[in-house]
């Protein structure tokens, strides 16, 4: 069987003397989206925090065959790993044409040719960024932000693109749009790591799911059999779940 190209294992990681994450152990395979699923403090966002470099922590990770311990959050980023923070964390008072170029870092540093191509492909994606694309970060909707979010870190090229709460603050019909695009590059074989609260719209879209909760995995299966799973039913899902289940 092919080499997992994210393996996660004993990863510990908090806040001061407050641990959040207690061991937690999970796998990624090329081209899969994988998403964590769990109600709020549950540790998903200290998860990517940790991956990424952002925040310290024990335990061992290895991506694409790397041992990422002792990496730098630069030399993570060179490596191909792009994190979407949950704040989006734009340059407000910059265009949105230029915040997808200083999206475009890694490429630069590796002399990637003609890397600058890969804004057209965001605007593929992203229609609306290339309508607003002398358009000040600042004043984009929120539902906006998140795509131009999305749009800088793909602008990376990275071989994983993991996502925090991308549906957060958003309208319904901004959420199914945002969804869509992430289903939109599965089917092109990004490899996506998903945290979502929106368990219902996380589980549609990906191929594997954890669920978390304080800080330890509870649960872990094929997203279609969580989504039927009676405990993810009755504590993520709802009533709606149930009523999917069983039509």
């Amino acid at each position: 069987m092919d080499t997992p190209l994210l393996q996660v294992s004993e990863l510990r990681a908090g806040y001061g003397r407050a641990e959040v994450l207690t061991g937690l152990a999970f796998q990624l395979r090329q081209g899969q989206v994988v998403t964590v699923i769990g109600p709020n403090g549950a540790g998903k966002s200290t998860t990517l925090a940790a991956l990424m470099g952002v925040l310290p922590a024990r335990g061992r990770i290895v991506f694409d065959g790397q041992d990422l311990t002792e990496r730098t959050l630069e030399e993570r980023v060179m490596l191909g790993l792009a994190l979407v923070p949950e704040k989006r964390e734009l340059f407000g008072t910059m265009p949105v044409q230029d915040n997808l170029i200083l999206g475009g870092y890694r490429s630069m540093k590796l002399r990637v040719p003609n890397w600058q191509r890969e804004i057209e492909r965001v605007y593929e994606l992203f229609p609306r960024l290339k309508e607003r694309r002398a358009q000040l970060a600042g004043t984009l909707s929120g539902g906006e932000r998140q795509m131009l979010a999305v749009g800088r870190a793909l602008m990376s090229a990275p071989k994983l693109l993991m996502l925090d709460e991308p549906s957060l603050g958003l309208a319904p019909l901004i959420v199914r749009e945002i969804f869509r695009i992430i289903e939109r590059l599965r089917e092109q074989g990004t490899s996506i790591l998903l945290v979502e609260q929106n368990a219902r719209a996380a589980l549609e879209v990906a191929d594997h799911g954890y669920v978390l909760e304080t800080g330890s995995i509870v649960l872990q299966a094929s997203a279609r059999e969580l989504a039927q799973d009676p405990r993810v039913v009755d504590t993520y899902l709802g009533a709606a779940g149930k009523t999917r289940q069983g039509s």
